[in-house]
């Protein structure tokens, strides 16, 4: 770090939350409830805090952080809630439609199901408008441009008031002249509409990928603009020596001018960070694969980084949206505090995906909820404190807990109220166990070959049940555990991704010469835009990737390759490393079939100074220093009561270790230490769970 501080503001829906790093490693936490209608004010409620804290001026603070750095649910929440822009769509005839016929399935699970309502459409189709013309694969003109129906279209455009345009013309990524045009003359007829083409934002192949993708990036970012505009007015109003950075999907930092032209890199900006903080986390124990889980109210977000890389979906359908460009994997579920659970028509129990949210919340707050969720069964376990205060606001109600579980649960099934509060708890770790599975075991990734990383208020209750239901021997839990997201935007890298579809058979005697131009090309722009940023060589890194299939396979799998001029040499490295992959995927390789390349990926990241990692004092005293009350706590499912100890995590120095059965509580979370596991809390503000032997 450059200066004093580094900022990480992460703008939820709920909540706002504030990671301020010093250059010693000290952290510190801030929370402001999230303001929609102006991103500034939930900002400047977090500043306010600080300066507090630090009794100094607001700007004083700001101007000696290094980066401040901003992720934002902004894009996210618009494309759940269709709040958008009114949207057009300019595609070649023929091909207008390809957006809702969807390449004629629904999404994996619906495919049967009649009654499954077809996804609604960003651009209806009295906004969607076919142009003559026609680019074939070669890159080649087959029909000329015909700007007529362009301009046919741009005068509907204007009678609707569209306020973007997305241009998806078929093969627009070997020629994209006429896409090109056409937003030459939308910017000319309609100066105020925002307007981008495929070619530019998705240029890889697949006709209908890329025509969601650039649809999905044209409803979203004048919205996206707007709050990038407005922070970044807001950043400089307050004397920041550098431009504010944004989160993307992706995993790294890019500056606003980006994130305004591409909204669809910002969807996923606040879980996308967290591989980052789970790999920063687990440095000092000589761990690289990570398995993050974060637990908050409503959801479940799970992420993977494997040999310190994380783990990037492509070409995926993200809320009825199909999305090509690469985003952090992040397999999310509605697991969380506020699931509810209930008993289904069938006589059996079940939990979520249904919240209680904040309002009315868990029963237990007593804000009018009344059916039962993950935290009254965690209150009733006992891992909760009867009339423990939360957010300052809302009181733990243990009657109103169990009365809940009792009425909704218990009496229905006929069991008592303690062996339905850990049928909740068991049910959604089960939900929760089958998410990790489909991020590690479908992915060709083995659960026991990571740690496991605990993030969130309410996961820290819910963390070794899940280790030892996948085979996890080691479960980190930062103290910062409700923050980790901001935290991982403050250690991430300022990061640029690059496509480019190169469609060719692989094999040592294959002439490259098109492919090495086209990989130096996006090399040589990355670095470009990073030097302007003010990054030297010594700090830029490249990574390649490529999709590939063996020769009439449908689907391809992303290979991490080599750098350097793709020779001989090492074009056999890269035949050998996707044989490995397939095998790793789907346990079999076919080492003398003809292998092709259809898309390429270049990463250019400018890698950015890391704070320092925190450091705690070693304890002074014995555990039993920190030790509050004895409470009864049902761990397993002999639903037996044991009378543990309760710590205060405050109180535990590093070098500590607290053995199971007990709970230790931090301000930012609670941890269940089941019999047979211990905590041991290391140096670094980290406690690391593992079996007793």
């Amino acid at each position: 770090m450059k200066n004093e501080f580094r900022l990480g503001v992460d703008a939820g829906g709920t909540f706002t939350d504030f990671v301020l790093a010093e250059r010693d490693g000290s952290i510190h936490l801030f929370k402001a409830p999230s303001t929609p209608e102006d991103g500034t004010l939930a900002i400047a409620a977090g500043l306010a805090q600080m300066a507090e804290k630090f009794n100094r001026p607001v700007e004083d603070i700001i101007q000696n952080c290094d980066f401040c750095i901003n992720g934002t649910t902004v894009a996210l929440n618009a494309l759940i809630q269709l709040k958008g822009v009114k949207v057009g769509l300019l595609a070649t005839a023929g091909h207008e439609d390809s957006i809702e016929i969807r390449l004629g399935h629904k999404e994996e699970g619906y495919r049967y199901d009649a009654s499954y309502p077809p996804a609604p459409q960003l651009a209806p189709r009295e906004l969607r408008f076919p142009v003559r013309g026609r680019i074939l694969a070669d890159g080649s003109e087959r029909e000329p441009l015909n700007e007529d129906d362009i301009l046919k279209a741009i005068e509907a455009f204007k009678r609707e008031g569209v306020e973007a345009v997305a241009i998806s013309f078929v093969w627009s990524i070997k020629n994209p002249a006429h896409e090109q045009r056409a937003k030459a003359l939308i910017q000319q007829h309609l100066p105020d509409v925002f307007v981008c083409c495929g070619s530019e934002v998705y240029p890889q192949i697949r006709e209908y990928t890329r025509t969601s993708t650039t649809l999905v990036n044209a409803y979203l970012s004048p919205v996206m603009a707007a709050y990038v505009r407005k922070i970044d007015q807001y950043f400089k109003d307050l004397g920041a020596a550098q431009p504010v950075r944004y989160f993307q999907s992706n995993g790294g930092l890019a500056v606003g001018d980006i994130m305004r032209e591409r909204a669809v890199n910002a969807i996923n900006s606040g879980p996308a960070s967290a591989p980052q903080a789970g790999l920063f986390i687990a440095a000092p124990f000589g761990i690289d694969n990570v398995i993050t889980v974060d637990m908050g109210g409503t959801s479940f977000d799970i992420t993977l980084a494997k040999g310190g890389q994380t783990s990037l979906n492509r070409d995926i359908d993200f809320l009825r949206n199909r999305i090509g460009v690469p985003m952090i994997h992040v397999e999310t579920l509605g697991a969380g505090g506020g699931s509810i659970a209930h008993v289904n028509t069938f006589g059996m129990l079940e939990v979520g995906p249904q919240s209680a949210g904040a309002t009315p919340g868990p029963a237990c707050y007593g804000k009018g909820g009344t059916r039962p969720t993950v935290t009254d069964a965690n209150l009733a376990l006992g891992y909760l404190k009867p009339n423990a205060v939360l957010g300052k606001s809302v009181t733990l109600d243990a009657d109103k807990a169990h009365r809940a579980i009792k009425e909704h649960i218990a009496d229905p099934l006929n069991i008592d109220t303690a062996h339905a509060a850990y049928g909740i708890s068991a049910i959604v770790n089960q939900n929760m166990a089958n998410g990790i599975r489909r991020i590690t075991i479908e992915q060709g990734y083995d659960p026991r070959d990571f740690a496991l990383i605990c993030a969130g208020g309410a996961a820290g209750m819910h963390i070794i049940p899940l280790a030892e239901e996948m085979g996890i021997k080691q479960v980190l839990v930062p103290k910062f555990a409700s923050c980790l997201c901001a935290f991982g935007q403050i250690i991430s890298d300022v990061k640029y991704t690059y496509l480019a579809t190169e469609a060719m058979l692989v094999a040592p005697d294959a002439d490259f010469t098109s492919l090495n131009a086209t990989l130096e090309r996006m090399e040589a722009e990355g670095i470009k835009r990073l030097k302007e940023d003010g990054f030297s060589d010594a700090d830029i890194v490249i990574e390649r990737s490529m999709e590939m299939r063996y020769l009439g396979q449908i689907h391809e799998c992303t290979v991490q390759v080599p750098n350097g001029n793709i020779d001989a040499d090492l074009a056999l490295e890269i035949l050998d490393a996707f044989h490995r992959r397939h095998e790793a995927l789907f346990t079999y390789s076919e080492a003398d079939s003809p292998v092709e390349l259809v898309n390429v990926e270049v990463t250019v990241r400018g890698c950015v100074e890391k704070p320092q990692i925190p450091h705690i004092p070693s304890a002074a005293t014995g555990v039993e220093d920190a030790l509050t009350e004895h409470r009864n706590m049902i761990f397993d499912g002999s639903h037996h009561w044991i009378n543990s100890p309760v710590y205060d995590g405050t109180r535990i120095g590093a070098g500590h270790t607290v053995h199971g059965p007990a709970l230790i509580e931090e301000p930012t979370t609670t941890i269940v230490i089941k019999p047979g596991w211990q905590a041991y809390l290391h140096e670094s503000g980290t406690y690391l769970l593992t079996p007793e032997e």
